[in-house]
């Protein structure tokens, strides 16, 4: 691992510092003691440090390898996903093995809970879990940071200041990609960079030509070194986005004055947000590996995009939004109903999808008129794609 060392996750022998130090950290015990205690940590910030080391120390303190970490770490993150879902389930993970590794391509819709709920189902099923690609935009915050490589992240570095290091950088994310495949650990990456704040899942080809970036010169064509990888395009479905206002004024000011100026401290509030705030149904499908890859990343992407697509879970939220959307004269869409020809995973009944326009007009009344069509185009949009992904593809004769 050492050509890798500015990106990789932590090894083993590198837990039990990097948990004593977050263990005798002051800032970290703020933290865990507003998840756990928040009255009482507002009420008591000092007693509340020291019985979360406690705590801390006492159940994490004798942890010698990251998979420990993660065991540890298993039954707090099922209370988390019980408190903030009214559940979660998952299709197609019966059509994958175990004992393989996968590169999981997945829509991207949450900072921390995409790869975290990934993770939590691959291991109640009995998979190993993935490492995780996160943006160096993230590492930012110090305790972030720290957490995440604990967690099997890995470094996408972002805002290159020349084409050369745009090389070098995607070089050598490539080959840690593959490097993390042959040795039989899987990978989960974001489609693309960033969120889709809009609701719109699709492939960045840029993504999957740095995947190939590491091969060229070994004379593997392209589909062999995409076939080698074992790509599993994911769809993970929100009921709803606990996001979704802060993502709705953000697109909203990107249409109006053409640019979005982040917080010093956005991206840790939607991260604590998108963790503890209630999102309802989550469902995510694993597709096939793909075993076939076309020729060219831009073939590809729309390959992956059209299957994540076509098995993404429509909740009602969705099919309501859909209906909302066509009052609206930014939204995507003018037909009165879903198409006749999409069939949903689940059949909703009229009182479940009047319940969920009831709550989508609640979210609505909370936000500026402004923010209307865009909060509704990012629950409506994946319902235009799932009808498109059902119609015949242009490519294939």
């Amino acid at each position: 691992m050492q050509a890798f060392e500015a990106i990789r996750p932590y090894k083993d022998s590198e837990a039990p510092a990097a948990l004593d130090r977050l263990i005798n950290d002051r800032e970290f015990l703020d933290l865990i003691g507003r998840f756990k205690a928040p009255t009482f940590t507002r009420l008591a910030p000092g007693v509340a440090r020291v019985l979360t080391k406690r705590w801390m120390a006492r159940q994490f303190g004798s942890v010698k390898s990251i998979d420990a970490l993660q065991e540890e770490l298993a039954g707090y993150v099922s209370q988390l996903i019980d408190k903030t879902t009214s559940h979660v389930s998952q299709s197609g993970l019966d059509g994958l093995d175990p004992d393989g590794a996968y590169l999981f391509i997945s829509n991207h819709r949450d900072i921390v809970f995409d790869p975290m709920v990934v993770n939590y189902l691959l291991h109640g099923s009995g998979f190993g879990t993935t490492r995780i690609a996160i943006g160096d935009n993230l590492l930012k915050n110090r305790l972030f940071a720290e957490m995440m490589r604990l967690n099997k992240s890995f470094v996408v570095k972002r805002n290159m200041s020349s084409p050369r290091e745009m090389r070098d950088t995607y070089q050598t994310l490539s080959a840690f990609i593959h490097h993390s495949i042959e040795d039989n650990h899987s990978i989960w990456i974001a489609q693309r960079e960033g969120r889709a704040k809009d609701g719109l899942d699709i492939t960045d080809p840029a993504i999957i030509k740095m995947f190939y970036m590491s091969q060229k010169k070994s004379g593997v064509s392209f589909s062999e070194s995409m076939n080698a990888l074992r790509i599993v395009p994911v769809s993970i479905a929100y009921e709803y986005d606990p996001c979704d206002l802060a993502k709705a004024r953000e697109l909203e000011a990107r249409a109006r004055t053409g640019s979005y100026e982040k917080k010093a401290d956005e991206d840790t509030q939607q991260i604590v947000q998108g963790l503890t705030e209630y999102k309802g149904h989550v469902h995510v499908h694993f597709g096939e590996p793909i075993k076939d890859s076309p020729e060219t990343p831009k073939a590809l992407a729309a390959r992956i995009d059209r299957e994540m697509h076509q098995h993404y879970h429509l909740h009602a939220s969705n099919i309501a939004a859909y209906d909302l959307s066509q009052v609206h004269r930014l939204s995507h869409f003018t037909a009165p109903q879903v198409p006749e020809s999409l069939e949903t995973a689940e059949a909703y009944s009229e009182v479940e999808i009047e319940a969920a326009r009831t709550e989508l007009e609640r979210r609505l009344a909370a936000a500026d008129e402004a923010l209307h069509p865009f909060l509704l185009a990012m629950y409506a949009n994946p319902v235009a794609s799932a009808f498109n992904a059902t119609l015949p593809d242009p490519d294939e004769p």
